[in-house]
């Protein structure tokens, strides 16, 4: 583990600066309006501008550690992408499904009105539908896990979700067609994964061949040690700015909300994760794969949900508070995958004769 992984004043009192940022964010939301709404009229197709600016600081010091050269390898191991597809497509939209039935539709039938409860159900399928992009290269990370192998994992569920999201969405909510915002989905990949990619791409050839990759670990990583975490911090601030309003206008909603979304993402999280102990995955590679899944791409449920239910309905909402517990739950599930990395010790992960097939694996 290199040094550029050591805590810094960011990340050692991460937990303090995440509930800093929410609180400031709402105060500022609800103290400035209209400069806040000027602010989030920046936007194409749904994609917030401001959004795209603060995730960039937040990618690009990951995209520059990307080895293009080690990328290729990772069609040798193929079982966390395995893992990850299956858990995303075949697993995690049924599963979101199936908990938010439960809680809007059976817990909450005495709290809320049954035509709020099915938008509620809508606005949660099309979040635990729609697999994260570019949020998981922070999560990634954060967990100290590969970030090659997740451009891997994140480029191939791109892909999947192009042909898959309409159909598995109108089936779960029984629509008869699904318009997909796709040009919500291009611009999110341009603005959140190919420029910084790009860019990183760029910079890390440049550095390499200007100054040498001494330099290029030891000086320039660690000048962007704290530009994650600060735009990771950015980013809260400005999503908790975009929605004040409705925190105060729809707290008891929120909170009932949060709950199932919260309980989906720690029961995906912990799914992938122990498969992938018990499939021999390393964790350098297990991490990802979990937090793939777990996390959500929120920019694409936000504008279906604007499409198929407009700005006022229950759906739209479900999808925001989506986007509210997005970081804090993420960062938690961040803490228990370094927590708990001893476990993905032993002969199973570090032997590739051991684990080159799944079912040899599970026997052992």
């Amino acid at each position: 583990m290199t040094d550029r992984y050591s805590l810094g004043l960011f990340e050692r009192y991460l937990t303090i600066w995440v509930l800093l940022m929410m609180a400031l964010g709402t105060i500022l939301g609800l103290t400035f309006p209209g400069a806040v709404a000027a602010l989030a009229a920046f936007q194409v197709a749904q994609v917030s501008i401001p959004v795209a600016i603060v995730l960039f600081l937040m990618i690009y010091p990951m995209m520059v550690q990307i080895d293009f050269s080690k990328v290729r390898d990772a069609g040798r191991r193929p079982k966390p992408l395995t893992l990850t597809l299956i858990v995303n497509w075949a697993i995690k939209p049924f599963s979101m499904a199936a908990i938010a039935w439960i809680f809007f539709k059976v817990l909450y039938a005495g709290l809320i009105a049954p035509q709020t409860a099915t938008e509620y159900f809508a606005g949660a399928v099309l979040l635990g539908s729609a697999p994260c992009t570019a949020m998981v290269f922070v999560w990634t990370y954060l967990a100290r896990g590969e970030l090659n192998y997740t451009l891997v994992q994140v480029s191939v569920n791109d892909l999947v979700l192009l042909a898959l999201y309409a159909p598995i969405v109108g089936f779960l909510l029984h629509l008869g067609s699904v318009i997909v915002p796709y040009r919500t989905v291009f611009y999110s990949v341009v603005l959140y994964v190919v420029i910084p990619l790009t860019a990183g791409y760029l910079s890390r050839r440049w550095i390499l061949k200007n100054k040498g990759e001494h330099w290029l670990e030891n000086v320039f990583l660690r000048a962007l040690h704290n530009v994650t975490i600060g735009g990771l911090l950015l980013t809260l601030l400005i999503i908790f700015m975009f929605q004040g309003r409705a925190i105060v206008d729809h707290p008891l909603d929120i909170v009932l909300i949060a709950i199932p979304l919260t309980l989906q993402t720690f029961f995906i999280f912990y799914l992938g994760y122990t498969a992938a102990r018990k499939l021999c995955i390393r964790y350098e590679d297990a991490a990802p794969a979990a937090l793939v899944g777990a996390s959500n791409f929120f920019e694409l449920a936000v504008a279906t949900a604007l499409i198929l239910f407009g700005l006022d309905s229950g759906a739209t909402l479900a999808t925001v508070v989506g986007v509210l517990v997005e970081v804090p739950v993420m960062l938690t599930l961040v803490k228990i995958a370094l927590s708990t990395r001893h476990r993905f010790e032993g002969e199973c992960f570090q032997s590739e004769e051991k684990t080159r097939s799944l079912l040899g694996c599970l026997r052992g």
